[in-house]
């Protein structure tokens, strides 16, 4: 790894933090808007909420997280590289508890019940546990990058695949209670299509623009604190590049569109796996895996074991309350937190 270098570009830790603070305020303006235009666009293309969710906000709101990981890549912080996309799943999946305290009519997972997201929910867990099977092999390598690697946009693809296939022949359906909120169309509006496809291009521009502060502001924090990287990355800056996640999760909970703002998270999520492939492609020393170190492994771990609870609350689908999955999601996410801090 190469630590110094890494160190010695950084931005200084009062630039770094305001950069933090615009890039929150940034996220904040443009995830409102996000939300809507992505909803009108999943009623006018018929794509449906749930797949409309996992590619327009999901895709769009996982820029920052993108560009995070590129930029600890290519700084050679492979701890940091790494922990950012891990820790955008694990977080934005407590966004989800947040969200459940907001919408007080019922159980959030309940409301939105959809097979899709029960199946990006497996999707994702399968995902995850590849970066495992790589961090076990550091020595499997394709030039610089691991098989896995390449193994990553694969799969990611072929689950899109399946989400599409249930979607249009589905083999079982959710029960419906007074609590379930469908996946309706509303009236369309006179907004052109192609306006609405403007608009979300120049959204995801100013969130990628977003992303790269706040990988470099997250780096100068590291230099400046000497806080472990993989734990900033998996809380300080994932938090604020997820924060579109959330922001868009509210905003779809409030106009009704329930399944659109889970799937906003669940199919981010996936989305986010995609990121694991670019911290490796990025970072040029070999496989980001085992460069990461342990504290890494754990945060994969965590994760997962996050993504397990979140399946279960969608399969369980408690009625009232936040859920089981309310409490057990950030919980789980501190105990990972503080599990990597002590091996780190």
């Amino acid at each position: 790894m190469r630590e110094v270098e890494t160190l010695g570009g950084a931005w200084p830790f009062v630039p770094s933090v305001v950069a933090l603070a615009l890039a929150v305020g940034a996220v904040i303006v443009v995830g409102v808007r996000l939300a809507r235009t992505a909803d009108e666009l999943a009623d006018r293309t018929g794509m449906g909420e749930a797949l409309a969710g996992a590619l327009f906000l999901g895709g769009v709101t996982s820029l920052p997280g993108i560009v995070a990981a590129a930029t600890g890549a290519l700084q050679g912080d492979a701890a940091f590289a790494l922990a950012n996309p891990v820790g955008g799943v694990a977080v934005q999946s407590v966004w989800l508890a947040i969200a459940d305290l907001i919408y007080r009519r019922a159980n959030l997972e309940h409301a939105a019940a959809s097979l899709e997201n029960v199946l990006q929910a497996l999707i994702l867990v399968g995902l995850l546990s590849l970066p495992v099977i790589a961090y076990a092999t550091p020595d499997l390598a394709i030039g610089w990058v691991h098989p896995v690697t390449i193994m990553i946009p694969i799969l990611y693809v072929l689950g899109l695949g399946l989400v599409k296939r249930i979607r249009e022949q589905p083999t079982w359906q959710p029960e419906q209670t007074s609590d379930t909120v469908e996946d309706e169309p509303d009236e369309p509006s006179d907004t052109p299509v192609r306006v609405l496809w403007t608009r979300l291009a120049l959204f995801a521009v100013i969130i990628g623009v977003t992303g790269w502060v706040i990988g470099r502001a997250g780096l100068g924090v590291v230099a400046a604190t000497g806080w472990p990287s993989s734990v900033t990355g998996f809380t300080l800056t994932t938090i604020i590049s997820s924060l579109p996640e959330l922001v868009t999760l509210i905003a779809a909970v409030r106009i009704g569109a329930l399944t659109l703002g889970v799937a906003n998270i669940i199919g981010g999520n996936v989305f986010d796996t995609l990121l694991i492939a670019v911290s490796d492609v990025f970072y040029t020393d070999g496989p980001v895996y085992a460069a990461a170190g342990a504290s890494s492994l754990v945060l994969l771990g965590g994760t997962i074991l996050i993504t397990a609870i979140l399946a279960a609350g969608l399969i369980v689908r408690d009625r009232k309350g936040i859920g089981f999955e309310g409490i057990a999601l950030p919980a789980a996410y501190l105990g990972t937190a503080v599990v990597a801090v002590m091996v780190a």
